[in-house]
C-alpha cells in the first residue's frame, strides 16, 4: 500500500513538535507568557494597571497636563481672591477722589493715575473685578440651574413640554440682547447688581436648557439606561443616576465659556448706563466714564478696559480646555 501524502517535510514537523524545555513552541510560550504579563503589569492607558479611569477622572488627568488650562485656572483664582478681598493689593478707598488731581496721570502710590473726579484708577480696577465677577458667576449658576432643570426634564420625557419648552425658547432666542437689557433694565432703579443678574439669567437660560435637552436625549437612549429601566428602575432614578452624571458634561462646557461672555455683557450693559450704577464700582462704569476722555487721559480707559479683557479671555479659555478634555472627539 502507497503511504499517504503528507504535506508536511520532516524538518517542518520537527519545528513545530513542542520537543521539550527550550523547544521552539516552548519559546513562544514563554514569549507570549512574558509579553502578557508585562502588558498587565504596565499603567494602562486610563489608569495604572490597565484599570479604565472615569470620564472625570480622565478630564482631569487631561487638564492637569495642558498649560492653556493651568494658566487660566491659575489667573482666576488670583481674580476670584482680589474680588473677595480687594484689601490684599489695594489699600485705598475706591469712593475716595481729590478734584485737585483730575485725570493725573501715574504717580507713586498710585500706578495707574486719576480719573475724571480724580480717584485713584488702580484701587477702583481693582475693586471693580467684585461687582464683574459676582455678575458673571451669579448669572452663570441661574443659568444652568434654570435651563438643566427644564431642559433635561423636557427631554427625558418629551412630549407637549418639550415641544412647549422649545417654542419658548425660540421666542426668547428671537430678543436681541442688547435691546433687551435696555428696555428691560432702564425701568429698574436698583443700583445694586441683582437686576443685572436676573436678565442675564431671564436671557441666558435657553441656550443651556437647549444643550442640556439634546445630552439627555441623547443619553437615555443608551443602551445601560434601557437596562435599568427594564430591572424596574423609576424615572427619578433613571433620571439622577444614569441620565444626568452622563448628560452633564456639554452643560459645564458651554456654562464655563459663558461666564466670560456674561462679565463682557454686564460691563457693556454699565457702559450704556442700564446695567450697574454709581456708587457701584465697575469696570464698565469706568470705561464709560473714560470713553470721552480717552484722548486726554488714556490711562483711564486702558486700565479697566484692559482688566476686563484679561478676565474674560481667562474664562473663555478656561472653557476651551475644558471642553477639549470632555470631548474624546478632540483629543
Amino acid at each position: 500500500m502507497p503511504e499517504p501524502y503528507d504535506p508536511l517535510q520532516p524538518g517542518d514537523k520537527e519545528a513545530i513538535a513542542p520537543t521539550g524545555a527550550g523547544g521552539p513552541m516552548d519559546l513562544a510560550i514563554e514569549e507570549a507568557e512574558s509579553l502578557e504579563k508585562t502588558l498587565g503589569d504596565a499603567p494602562g492607558p486610563s489608569g495604572p494597571g490597565g484599570k479604565a479611569r472615569s470620564l472625570w477622572s480622565d478630564a482631569w488627568h487631561q487638564l492637569r497636563r495642558n498649560p492653556v488650562f493651568v494658566v487660566s485656572a491659575l489667573l482666576i483664582a488670583f481674580l476670584v481672591v482680589i474680588a473677595i478681598w480687594p484689601q490684599l493689593i489695594a489699600s485705598g478707598d475706591p469712593l475716595k477722589c481729590d478734584l485737585s488731581k483730575s485725570q493725573e496721570g501715574s504717580a507713586p502710590g498710585h500706578p495707574f493715575g486719576y480719573d475724571t473726579q480724580g480717584c485713584d484708577v488702580y484701587t477702583r480696577t481693582v475693586y471693580g473685578a467684585r461687582a464683574s465677577i459676582t455678575v458673571g458667576v451669579c448669572a452663570t449658576l441661574g443659568a444652568a440651574l434654570l435651563g438643566s432643570l427644564l431642559g433635561g426634564l423636557a427631554g427625558f420625557f418629551g412630549g407637549w413640554g418639550d415641544a412647549t419648552l422649545s417654542r419658548v425658547a425660540d421666542i426668547f432666542f428671537g430678543i436681541p440682547v442688547i435691546l433687551g437689557g435696555l428696555v428691560f433694565l432702564s425701568v429698574v432703579t436698583s443700583t445694586t447688581v441683582w437686576p443685572v443678574v436676573g436678565f442675564i439669567v431671564l436671557l441666558g437660560w435657553p441656550q443651556i436648557a437647549r444643550i442640556a435637552r439634546g445630552s439627555v436625549i441623547t443619553a437615555k437612549q443608551n443602551d445601560y439606561v434601557q437596562a435599568a429601566r427594564a430591572l424596574g428602575a423609576g424615572n427619578t432614578r433613571l433620571l439622577l443616576r444614569h441620565v444626568a452624571p452622563n448628560a452633564v458634561a456639554p452643560v459645564i462646557v458651554v456654562a464655563t465659556i459663558a461666564l466670560g461672555t456674561y462679565i463682557a455683557l454686564e460691563a457693556t450693559l454699565s457702559f450704556l448706563g442700564v446695567g450697574l450704577r454709581p456708587p457701584t464700582v465697575s469696570w464698565g462704569i469706568d470705561i464709560s466714564n473714560a470713553a470721552s476722555q480717552i484722548r486726554n487721559a488714556p490711562h483711564m480707559l486702558l486700565w479697566p478696559a484692559g482688566a476686563l479683557s484679561i478676565t474674560v479671555l481667562a474664562f473663555i479659555m478656561l472653557g476651551d480646555a475644558v471642553r477639549d478634555a470632555l470631548d474624546p472627539k478632540l483629543r
